[in-house]
């Protein structure tokens, strides 16, 4: 199962891979981070959806620049990227304000979060820059 990519460049300084996935009936736009060990989501735009159940976690998330950031746990009843059907998924929900902060500045999309390297292992995710797009095997 193949998914296009958008591949944006960071001012110079590097490229994201973007996709787009849907959750609770909505579009979203997400980075796609092999550093990431976990998906995670923004709490603010998640906050937005009843279904979305927001339970706080006893981690502290390290990554995005410090190890102290308050963080939460969501299971997405129903996550699309593609045709690929995730149910029942457990992300990490952080305040990712500052990251679209910074993409906002740069003129690209405000994302919902990342997918991190949960997602890309158990679905066998292989990335193709050349060709702009990620492929699952299920």
């Amino acid at each position: 199962m193949t998914h296009p990519l958008r591949i944006i460049e960071l001012n110079g300084d590097g490229y994201h891979p973007l996709l787009d996935i849907q959750l609770f009936g909505q579009t979203y736009t997400v980075v796609l981070d092999t550093g990431a060990s976990k998906t995670a989501f923004d709490k603010a735009q998640l906050e937005v959806h009843e279904d979305a159940l927001i339970l706080a976690s006893d981690k502290l998330s390290t990554g995005l620049g410090t190890n102290e950031m308050a963080s939460y746990t969501a299971v997405i009843p129903d996550l699309y990227i593609g045709a690929l059907h995730i149910r029942n998924m457990e992300v990490a929900v952080l305040d990712l304000s500052t990251i679209n902060i910074a993409y906002r500045q740069m003129n690209h999309p405000e994302v919902l979060g990342v997918i991190g390297g949960d997602i890309l292992m158990q679905y066998s995710a292989v990335i193709d820059y050349g060709a702009s797009e990620i492929r699952f095997s299920v």
